[in-house]
């Protein structure tokens, strides 16, 4: 599966995910769960919080930072997941350096809407949730039902005169 497709299939996973009242850190959990569970059902291996190609800037520079799931799939390039509320540059820049390093980069950008489209190389997954009182967030999907009935035929076509008003 190429990018894109990995992306739709990604997408239409968390489709069907709905939560009440979750906080921002319980929301981006749920989302990384989540993707590890797709991951997991593709028959990949997934590693949580692994090591990035990007090195933290300094006085860290020693260290990788991380992505919030990678999977290695057979016979296929690694897939990193990262999933944000925010639309960070740091974010933009780990993604375009772990597709020069031959991985599938996917975004998953969560939030009341109004996603900016991000740089070519990086698939981007969006999820819309609405805030609650304070700082708590929801999502709920709206079953698929038929349309209502709003009235049945008239029996009659017979036209009923109506008085005029006076002026």
């Amino acid at each position: 599966m190429h990018g894109e497709a990995l992306a739709a299939s990604l997408r239409s996973s968390l489709d069907a995910l709905t939560f009440t009242n979750l906080s921002a850190d319980e929301v981006s959990e749920r989302l990384i769960s989540s993707v590890a569970g797709w991951a997991r059902a593709q028959g990949w291996r997934v590693y949580r919080r692994a090591p990035s190609v990007v090195r933290l800037p300094p006085p860290m520079q020693h260290r990788h930072s991380v992505v919030d799931v990678a999977c290695a799939r057979p016979s296929a390039p690694p897939v990193v997941v990262e999933v944000d509320r925010a639309d960070r540059a740091r974010t933009v820049e780990k993604l375009i350096a772990e597709a020069a390093a031959g991985r599938v980069p996917i975004w998953v950008r969560w939030g009341t809407g109004g996603f900016a489209a991000p740089a070519p190389e990086i698939h981007l997954v969006t999820f819309e949730v609405t805030r609650a009182a304070g700082s708590r967030f929801t999502r709920v999907v709206a079953p698929d039902l038929p349309a209502p009935r709003h009235s049945s035929p008239l029996e009659s076509t017979t036209a009923v005169e109506l008085p005029l008003l006076p002026d």
